[in-house]
C-alpha cells in the first residue's frame, strides 16, 4: 500500500509539473504535506528539506552571487566580448564561451544570463549580427559551463546532498571537472560550427527601432481632438476613455508642447494632440463616440528617436522567474501607478500581444516593451523581479567593492576546494563577509534568494525520503532490473541518461534528480555496477537540457528576447542533445568505471 501511494503521488506530481496547474515549487511543496498527512513521512522528514545542506548551500550560492552582481565584478569582463568578438557569430560564441562559462562555473547561470543578455544584445547591434543567432549560445554555454563545478548549479548541488543521503557521500567542488571541462569543449565547438547554420534571424540584423520589431506601426498613433468633440474641457480622468477602450495615452501636446504621464488630471482643449497607443478597432470607437479625428500619418520611430534627446525613454523589461507579477493581468497590479511606464507590447516567445494588455496574465520571460521616464528605468534596474535589457549603469553599481566581493568568493572556493571547510559553512561564511564589508546590505540578502527554487528543492527532498522509506525505490529498481538486465552495464547507463534527459524536458531539472538518483543508484547496486558512475550520468542529463525553451530557466529567459520560435530550441537542440546521449556515458565509463 505504501508504495501503491507513493507511487500515485509521483504519477499525480508529473502531471502537475507537466501541465503546470500549479507553479513548480508550489507542487512540490504540495507534495511534501500529502506524504506528511498519509504517513509516508514523518513531519520531521517532511520538513527536513528545509534544513537540508544542499537547501541551505544552494541559498547562499543565489546571496554570494548577487554579491558580484551587485559590486560590478562580471560587468569588468564585458570589455573582453566586445574586444574580441571578431565580426561573424562563429567568433563570438568561442568568446562568450572562454568568458563566460568559467564563470557559470562558480556564479549562479541564470545571474551570468542576466548580466551578459544586454551585453550581448548591445555587441549584436553594433555588429550588425541578428541577437536570435547568439542568444541561445548564451544560454547553452552558460548550462554547459554550470557542469564544471559542484556549485555552477543548484541541480549538482542537489546531486550531492542526494548522494550522501544514500551512502555514497558528498560531491567535491571539483569531482566532475574533468567530465565537465570535455563535455564543455564539445559543446562549445558544436555551437560555433552549427549554432550560425540552424539559428534563424528571428529578429532583423539591422533594425534598431523597436518599433519595427514589435510592429508597432498600426498600434500608436495620433488622435486630434475637434471642437465637437466632448472630450473638450474635461481631463483624462473624468473622460475614462483609458478605462473604457484599450489604450493608452503616451503623450499629450498642448500648443506645441509635450506632457508626459502623469497627466490625468490636465483638462484637455481644441486642437490638442494624444499620442495613444491602441488598436484600429478601439481608435475608430474612440473616433466616433469622442469626436476626435485619427492622424494616421504619425511615425512611431520619430517617436523613438526623440525619446533618446528627452526625459522619455523605450526599452525592453524581462520579466523574471522570481517576480511577483507573475499570473497578475497589468490592470490587476496597476501598473502604470507602481512603476510610472507604459506597456506598449508584450513579446512572448514567437507571440506578439499588442492588444487588450491589461487583460493578459503575466509569464515568466515575457518580454515587456515600456516607455517610461529614464528615472524610472533606473529604478526598474534595481530591482531583481524585472531585467531592464541594457547595459546597467556602473554608478548603480558599488564598483568600489568589487575586488572585495571577488577576494570572498575566491576565499570561499578555495577553502572548500582544499577541505579546509565543507562547501556549506564555507559559502555561509561568504554570505557573513558579504554584508559586513557592505558588498551586500542586510536587506538584500532576502531579494537575492530565487525563493521558488529554495522551497521547490525542499518540498522535493521528503519525496526522496518518502521513496526510500516505502521501498518504491527498490520496487523500481528491482523491475528495470528484471526488464533490462540482459543489457550490458553501458547500455543501462544510457537508457538512464536518455530517460532523464527526456524527462528534465518537460520536469524541472530537480525535480529529475529527485526523482532518478535513487532508482538508478539501486539498479546499478543490484547489478554490481559503480552507483556514483550512475548518479554522475542522472546529474549530467538533468543539467544539459538543450531541447525546448522550457526545459532551463536559462532558455526561458532568452526565449523573448531572440524573438525565438519554440522549435528553434528544437533545431539546434536535438543535436546537441543525441550527441551528449552518445558521449557522455562512454566518457562516464572511461573516466569513473562501472
Amino acid at each position: 500500500m505504501q508504495i501503491f501511494l507513493t507511487v500515485s503521488i509521483i504519477i499525480i506530481a508529473l502531471v502537475f509539473f507537466i501541465f503546470e496547474w500549479l507553479s513548480a515549487d508550489l507542487t512540490a511543496l504540495s507534495v511534501a504535506v500529502v506524504l506528511i498527512l498519509l504517513k509516508l513521512v514523518s513531519p520531521e522528514e517532511g520538513i527536513s528539506g528545509f534544513a537540508n545542506n544542499a537547501t541551505i548551500t544552494v541559498m547562499a550560492m543565489f546571496i554570494l552571487s548577487a554579491g558580484i552582481t551587485r559590486t560590478g565584478v562580471i560587468q569588468i569582463v564585458r570589455d573582453l566580448l566586445i574586444k574580441w568578438g571578431g565580426k561573424n557569430a562563429s567568433q563570438q560564441i568561442l568568446v562568450m564561451g572562454l568568458v563566460i562559462g568559467p564563470i557559470s562555473a562558480f556564479i549562479n547561470n541564470t545571474a551570468v544570463v542576466a548580466i551578459f543578455l544586454p551585453i550581448v544584445e548591445a555587441w549584436c547591434k553594433q555588429q550588425k549580427i541578428s541577437v536570435s543567432k547568439l542568444l541561445i549560445p548564451l544560454s547553452f554555454v552558460t548550462i554547459l559551463g554550470g557542469m564544471l563545478t559542484l556549485i555552477g548549479t543548484s541541480t549538482n548541488i542537489l546531486a550531492s546532498g542526494i548522494s550522501k543521503q544514500l551512502g555514497y557521500g558528498e560531491f567535491s567542488l571539483f569531482q566532475f571537472t574533468g567530465l565537465g571541462m570535455i563535455t564543455f569543449v564539445i559543446g562549445l565547438v558544436y555551437l560555433m560550427v552549427f549554432a550560425p547554420k540552424l539559428l534563424p534571424e528571428r529578429i532583423p540584423a539591422k533594425s534598431n527601432l523597436m518599433s519595427e520589431n514589435y510592429n508597432l506601426k498600426d498600434y500608436v498613433t495620433e488622435l486630434i481632438i475637434l471642437p465637437s468633440s466632448s472630450l473638450v474641457k474635461q481631463t483624462l480622468r473624468q473622460s475614462g476613455i483609458q478605462r473604457k477602450f484599450d489604450i493608452d495615452v503616451l503623450e499629450l501636446i498642448h500648443n506645441d508642447t509635450h506632457f508626459l504621464p502623469p497627466f490625468a488630471d490636465k483638462k484637455l482643449s481644441v486642437g490638442d494632440i494624444l499620442l495613444v497607443r491602441g488598436s484600429r478597432e478601439s481608435l475608430l470607437e474612440i473616433k466616433d463616440e469622442k469626436g476626435v479625428e485619427i492622424f494616421a500619418d504619425f511615425k512611431f520611430s520619430n517617436l523613438e528617436q526623440n525619446n533618446k534627446e528627452n526625459e522619455e525613454k523605450i526599452a525592453e523589461v524581462l520579466v523574471l522567474s522570481n517576480s511577483r507579477l507573475i499570473g497578475s493581468t497589468l490592470k490587476d497590479l496597476r501598473f502604470r501607478q507602481r512603476y510610472n511606464g507604459t506597456i506598449l507590447a508584450i513579446r512572448r516567445g514567437e507571440e506578439l500581444v499588442r492588444e487588450r494588455l491589461g487583460k493578459v496574465p503575466i509569464k515568466f520571460g515575457d518580454l515587456l516593451l515600456i516607455q517610461a521616464p529614464k528615472e524610472s528605468f533606473i529604478g526598474l534596474q534595481t530591482t531583481r523581479e524585472l531585467l531592464v535589457l541594457e547595459e546597467r549603469d556602473l554608478d548603480t553599481l558599488r564598483t568600489d567593492k568589487a575586488w572585495i566581493a571577488l577576494s570572498i568568493i575566491l576565499g570561499v572556493i578555495l577553502i572548500a576546494a582544499f577541505n579546509i571547510l565543507s562547501i556549506l559553512v564555507s559559502s555561509l561564511v561568504g554570505v557573513i563577509l558579504m554584508v559586513i564589508t557592505g558588498c551586500l546590505k542586510p536587506g538584500e540578502i532576502y531579494g537575492a534568494v530565487r525563493w521558488d527554487i529554495i522551497f521547490l528543492l525542499a518540498g522535493l527532498i521528503p519525496l526522496g525520503i518518502a521513496m526510500e522509506n516505502s521501498g518504491t525505490t527498490e520496487w523500481l529498481a528491482n523491475f528495470l532490473v528484471n526488464v533490462g538486465g540482459d543489457l550490458s552495464g553501458y547500455w543501462i547507463l544510457t537508457c538512464f541518461y536518455i530517460v532523464t534527459s527526456l524527462m528534465t524536458e518537460i520536469l524541472s531539472n530537480n525535480a529529475s534528480v529527485v526523482l532518478m538518483i535513487p532508482i538508478a543508484a539501486e539498479v546499478a547496486k543490484s547489478l554490481s555496477l559503480n552507483p556514483v558512475a550512475f548518479i554522475f550520468a542522472v546529474t549530467f542529463a538533468a543539467s544539459n537540457s538543450f531541447l525546448t525553451p522550457i526545459g532551463y530557466q536559462t532558455n526561458t529567459m532568452v526565449y523573448a528576447p531572440g524573438g525565438y520560435k519554440f522549435s528553434d530550441f528544437a533545431k539546434i537542440g536535438l543535436w546537441l542533445n543525441l550527441l551528449f546521449m552518445i558521449v557522455t556515458p562512454l566518457l562516464i565509463t572511461l573516466i569513473y568505471g562501472l
